[in-house]
Formats: C-alpha cells, sequence, structure tokens
C-alpha cells in the first residue's frame, strides 16, 4: 500500500507540472513554464524514487511497478482533464483505461 499511495502523489505532482500551463498559462514564456514545471517534477520525483524502491524491496517487478504507475497516471489525469482543464470523459477514455487495467493483471497474475 505505501507504494500505490507513493505513486497517486507522485503522479499527482507530475500531471500538474505537464499540463498545468493549458490552463492560464499559455501566455507565459516557455522558458519560464519549463522551469516552474522542473521545480514542479523535482516533488514528484520525490515520491516516484521511494515508490519504486519500497515497491521492490516488497517483491514488486519493475514491469510492475511500471505498469501500475500508469494505471495511476490515467486515473490521475482523467481527474485533472475532467476538473482543470474542462473536458469531458467518453467511451475512448474508458476503453483504453480497461486495456491499461488489462495489462495490469497480466502483469499481476502468478505474482507471489
Amino acid at each position: 500500500m505505501p507504494t500505490i499511495l507513493l505513486l497517486v502523489i507522485s503522479n499527482l505532482f507530475m500531471t500538474v507540472a505537464w499540463y498545468w500551463h493549458l490552463k492560464g498559462g499559455m501566455e507565459k514564456p516557455i522558458l519560464l513554464v519549463i522551469l516552474i514545471s522542473w521545480g514542479i517534477a523535482f516533488v514528484e520525483y520525490c515520491f516516484a524514487v521511494p515508490a519504486n524502491r519500497v515497491g521492490f524491496a516488497s517483491g514488486w517487478s519493475a514491469g510492475q511497478l511500471k505498469i501500475a504507475q500508469e494505471a495511476i497516471a490515467l486515473i490521475v489525469f482523467g481527474g485533472f482533464m475532467v476538473t482543470v482543464l474542462g473536458e469531458p470523459l467518453h467511451w475512448r477514455h474508458l476503453a483504453a483505461f480497461l486495456c491499461i487495467m488489462a495489462a495490469v493483471g497480466f502483469l499481476f497474475i502468478g505474482r507471489t
């Protein structure tokens, strides 16, 4: 559970780092946007690196860590897309999410 929690926090920061400027920040100079995003991404790394170390030490494979991170990233991004960017969800989003969740299932089948 600590791995999942750390990955969720990490993805919250990374989603903000990548997409914050699309709503209200488009007039800012690109270099400033990059520097701000790097600062936010630094905080993301402070959660992502421990998440991967804790998960790996707990018996997760690198593939399991990566696919879990991708699934969490889609959930976090979906929420950000709707609440911050004001974009609607479509059936395509659900279909893509289900495909990623199937990939998660495949990597965790038989995990001891």
